[in-house]
């Protein structure tokens, strides 16, 4: 064969592989290219788990709808494409609705002015009353005419002494009658009670309208635990359950004594016991 001749036969061949292989040769060399969607902006990346939307050429659909493509592990023409999680730069976002609801309505905060903290009362304050020690029951020499067992009430010097043989005296102390209350004299022990009623006399009741007119016996009895009874007179010996009153002029004239004091005088003296008050 010729040059000549085979080339001819050359060219052809070719002519023929050149009017049947274009279309499938340039679409595996050369896919038509794909329009990236509005959707998407510029430089999006793919993931091989996420999915893109990626619009084929429409040519052959009547409907011009494009077709999603999953570009992940598992691919399938027909899957569609999830809710965009991502804003959309190209378009405007919308508001989004707030869920809050707006506070209640308040009255306005009324402001107060300042007023300083109002000074405490200062109370007096009462002093505590105590007993005085000095009234305690004591022994103490005596060098008088009386004989023992004789009752002497110093009122100046709220004292009561009861002689004893051997030239000595039981000292106690007492509360006497207040001033226009006091008096002076001899008389004798006529009776002897424990725990006592009291009956405030007349006149007592009616300079102190308040007063009952008998008060059964008691710790709250004004007589105290016992009582000794001066003759024929209002007046008598007495405990008290005020015994911070002892030492002063306190009384209505009877003469008073702190309780553990008249228990032990009561069980020192009888009845017919001579008293002396100066």
């Amino acid at each position: 064969m010729s040059k000549n001749r085979f080339l001819v036969h050359l060219a052809a061949v070719g002519m023929i592989v050149a009017a049947i292989v274009p279309a499938g040769a340039q679409s595996r060399a050369a896919p038509p290219p794909y329009a990236a969607s509005p959707d998407l902006p510029d430089g999006w990346g793919y993931n091989s788990f996420e999915r893109s939307r990626a619009v084929a050429p429409s040519a052959g659909r009547a409907d011009n709808r494009p077709i999603w493509r999953n570009r992940g592990l598992f691919s399938s023409s027909s899957a569609r494409p999830e809710a965009d999680a991502y804003p959309r730069w190209d378009r405007p976002m919308e508001p989004r609705r707030s869920t809050v609801r707006p506070p209640a309505a308040r009255a306005p905060a009324v402001r107060r002015a300042y007023a300083p903290a109002a000074p405490q009362r200062q109370t007096a304050r009462r002093p505590k009353r105590e007993f005085d020690p000095a009234f305690l029951p004591t022994e103490v020499a005596y060098d008088g005419t009386e004989a023992p067992g004789t009752i002497i009430i110093d009122t100046p010097s709220r004292y009561l002494y009861l002689v004893e043989p051997g030239g000595t005296a039981r000292r106690y102390g007492v509360g006497v009658g207040r001033p226009g209350f006091q008096w002076a004299g001899e008389h004798r022990v006529t009776r002897k009670a424990e725990w006592p009623e009291w009956r405030p006399p007349a006149e007592m009741r009616k300079r102190q309208p308040g007063l009952p007119t008998m008060m059964p016996g008691g710790p709250r009895n004004p007589l105290g635990a016992r009582a000794l009874y001066l003759g024929s007179t209002l007046y008598r010996i007495h405990g008290s359950n005020e015994p911070w009153t002892i030492g002063h002029a306190v009384s209505s004239g009877c003469i008073r004594m702190r309780n553990q004091d008249v228990e032990d005088l009561y069980a020192r003296v009888d009845v017919g016991t001579k008293v002396i008050v100066n």
